[in-house]
């Protein structure tokens, strides 16, 4: 196998690694949504401190998970455009 089609393996699994990221990341965003949800909720009915705390508290870990998922989904999406460019050439030059 030439060292081209090597290099496009190895990306494949960096991009498989990345799309379990992504998804195990946006399962906990969503997990995390649940929980924001809950916590504007009581903070909003209860109006006490504490739980006006817990839900700043509980909207910046949906933020933070909204932009890790979000750099996961960029990192992966860069990798698959690498791959695509590869594989053109790949393509091209077995065509030659």
């Amino acid at each position: 196998m030439g060292q081209r089609a090597e290099r496009v393996l190895r990306i494949n699994d960096e991009i498989s690694a990345l799309r379990r990221d992504e998804y195990r990341a946006f399962e906990e965003l969503i997990m995390l949504g649940h929980l924001d949800d809950d916590a504007q909720r009581d903070a909003t009915v209860s109006e006490s401190p504490p739980d006006a705390h817990d839900a700043r508290e509980s909207a910046r870990d949906v933020a933070r998970m909204q932009r890790h998922v979000a750099d996961l989904r960029a990192a992966r999406e860069t990798l698959e455009r690498k791959r695509d460019r590869m594989m053109q050439k790949l393509t091209v030059s077995a065509a030659e």
